[in-house]
């Protein structure tokens, strides 16, 4: 019998096997860092830049990038809407990215707010949190946290969670 409280096919988070440095394991699409170092465009055309990725925790996926725009604006681009390509982000229409981001950030968690937030499994601190491996189709495959031995790989688990720290109140 597994362990108390454990899904049947579900492996431990810690079970992940170790990627090599710059590498994304079988079946990844790309991480979180290298999302927001990519351009997006149509058809060759630069439309923006991401500023942010609006990640699910609670379902495990990536829901879509925020875009800065050559007007300045900040738009929502779905995941599902994207293509990744080896050095930009495209898009198959500019009517994609959508202007109501609100919506948006009500569904997900910005990962910019989370980079560097303490990354708990079963009441067990794993580090903090660095990166995010995006797998097909947006789902979280890992956490990349760093501990005190360097950056590692976390297998992402339904119950792992990633502490939000509260700042004081002024």
């Amino acid at each position: 019998m597994g362990e108390p409280g454990r899904r049947a096919g579900l492996r431990s988070p810690l079970s992940f096997p170790a990627l090599a440095a710059g590498k994304n394991a079988p079946g990844m699409r790309a991480t979180a860092d290298r999302l927001l170092a990519l351009p997006v465009r149509h058809n060759g055309i630069e439309l923006g830049r991401p500023v942010d990725l609006s990640i699910d925790l609670v379902g495990g996926r990536v829901i879509g990038i925020e875009v800065r725009c050559r007007d300045e604006s900040l738009r929502f681009l779905p995941l599902g809407a994207a293509r990744l390509g080896a050095d930009e982000i495209a898009v198959g229409s500019a009517l994609l990215l959508l202007d109501d981001i609100g919506f948006y950030r009500l569904r997900g968690t910005g990962f910019r707010s989370l980079r560097g937030e303490p990354v708990e499994y079963s009441g067990r601190r794993l580090g903090v949190l660095r990166d995010v491996a995006i797998g097909e189709e947006g789902g979280i495959e890992a956490l990349v946290v760093e501990d005190g031995r360097g950056l590692r790989p976390v297998r992402f688990h339904p119950s792992i969670r990633v502490a939000r720290r509260r700042l004081p109140a002024a």
